[in-house]
C-alpha cells in the first residue's frame, strides 16, 4: 500500500488545528512536524494539540535532531504523546545539519563522522528506552547512566522508527534497524545552513537504496522507503512546471520528473510516476510539504489502491 504523510509546523493555533483535521479528513497518513529549536515549532508540543482534534492520523517528528537531543527526553516526549494520541506517535530521527542549532545548546556541530555516530547511539537508546530497558551508554558521542522510561509506558507495543538521511552509514545502519528508511535525497548543507544540494539523479537513487539493502540482508523484512518530496505541482504541463526547479539543481527536465523527490504533472501522471517508484525501487511512502494538502487529495486513493 502506498501513503502520503504530510509535513508542516505551527503558526497559530486554529490554522494548525484546522490542518491536522484536514490532513485526517483527506486520508494522509501522517502528520509530522520538523525539528529546527528557534527556527519552527516545537514538534511534540505541536503534535499533541493535533492529537486532541484527531484519532487515526498518526503523528510523529520528521526528524528530530539526534545531534542535540538527548536520548531520556526524546524517549520521554515521544512515550508521552503516544500516550495522549492512543498508540499514534511515530519517531523520525536523523544525524541534524544546521550549525546553528548546535550552537544554540553550546556546543560545536561534530563533523559528518561524528554526527553519524551520535544519530546511531542516540536511536539505540532511545528505541531501548521505547521497549522498557534500562540503558548505560559511556562513549564520546554520548553519554547515558541508567535511565529507563518506567512512565509513561508507550501505548503502542513498538513505536515506529523511521531514519532519515541520505548518509551511505546512516542509510546501511537503517537498512538494518530502523522501520522505516527516509530518503531525504539531499547532499551536502548550503551556507545558510539549512539548504542542501540535491542527490536526485537515478544514479544517486540507486547507490542509496544499495547501501540500505546492504543493510537489511538478513532481515526477515526489510524496512519501508519513504521519500521526502520537495515540489508538488499538478498541472498539464509537467515539463514547463518543471523547468525552473531544473535549473536551481543542475538536472534536466527529464531527470527532475523522473525522481521520486519531485510530483509534478496532472493527476494520473502523478499516480502513474508513483507507481513506477514502487515497482523500479520499492518505494511505497511520501512525505509532502503543507502547501500539498488539497492538491494531492484526490490522489490519495488512487495510490492506496495500487498492486
Amino acid at each position: 500500500m502506498v501513503t502520503f504523510s504530510l509535513q508542516a509546523s505551527p503558526s497559530d493555533a486554529a490554522s494548525w488545528i484546522e490542518l491536522a483535521r484536514r490532513a485526517e479528513a483527506a486520508g494522509y497518513d501522517a502528520l509530522l512536524a520538523a525539528d529546527h529549536p528557534g527556527a519552527v515549532a516545537t514538534p511534540f508540543v505541536a503534535l499533541a494539540a493535533a492529537a486532541s482534534v484527531t484519532t487515526t492520523i498518526g503523528l510523529g517528528s520528521y526528524v528530530a535532531n539526534a545531534g542535540i537531543r538527548e536520548p531520556m527526553l526524546l524517549a520521554a516526549d515521544v512515550a508521552t504523546l503516544d500516550l495522549v494520541s492512543g498508540g499514534r506517535a511515530r519517531l523520525g530521527i536523523g544525524a541534524g545539519h544546521t550549525p546553528a542549532e548546535w550552537r544554540a545548546v553550546g556546543r560545536e556541530r561534530p563533523d559528518v563522522a561524528g554526527r553519524v555516530r551520535r544519530a546511531v547511539a542516540v536511536t539505540e537508546a532511545v528505541r531501548a528506552l521505547l521497549d522498557g530497558d534500562e540503558v548505560t551508554v559511556d562513549t564520546d558521542d554520548l553519554v547515558v547512566r541508567a535511565a529507563r522510561l518506567d512512565t509513561p509506558r508507550p501505548v503502542q507495543r513498538r513505536v515506529p522508527v523511521t531514519v532519515g538521511t541520505a548518509n551511505s552509514t546512516l542509510l546501511r545502519w537503517a537498512g538494518a534497524h530502523a522501520d522505516v528508511v527516509g530518503l531525504a535525497g539531499l547532499g551536502r548543507t548550503l551556507p545558510d545552513g539549512y539548504m542542501h544540494e540535491v542527490r536526485w539523479r537515478v544514479a544517486d537513487i540507486e547507490a542509496q537504496l544499495a547501501h540500505v539493502a546492504a543493510g537489511a540482508e538478513g532481515r526477515a523484512e526489510p524496512p519501508a522507503l519513504e521519500a521526502l518530496v520537495q515540489r508538488v505541482v499538478v498541472t498539464d504541463d509537467a515539463e514547463a512546471a518543471a523547468a525552473e526547479l531544473a535549473g536551481q539543481t543542475g538536472l534536466d527536465v527529464e531527470e527532475l520528473l523522473a525522481t521520486p523527490y519531485v510530483l509534478i504533472g496532472t493527476e494520473d501522471e502523478i499516480v502513474a510516476a508513483v507507481d513506477g517508484h514502487r515497482r523500479r525501487w520499492g518505494i511505497t511512502r511520501y512525505v509532502v510539504r503543507a502547501e500539498a494538502l488539497d492538491a494531492l487529495a484526490p490522489v490519495l486513493p488512487r495510490v492506496a489502491a495500487l498492486s
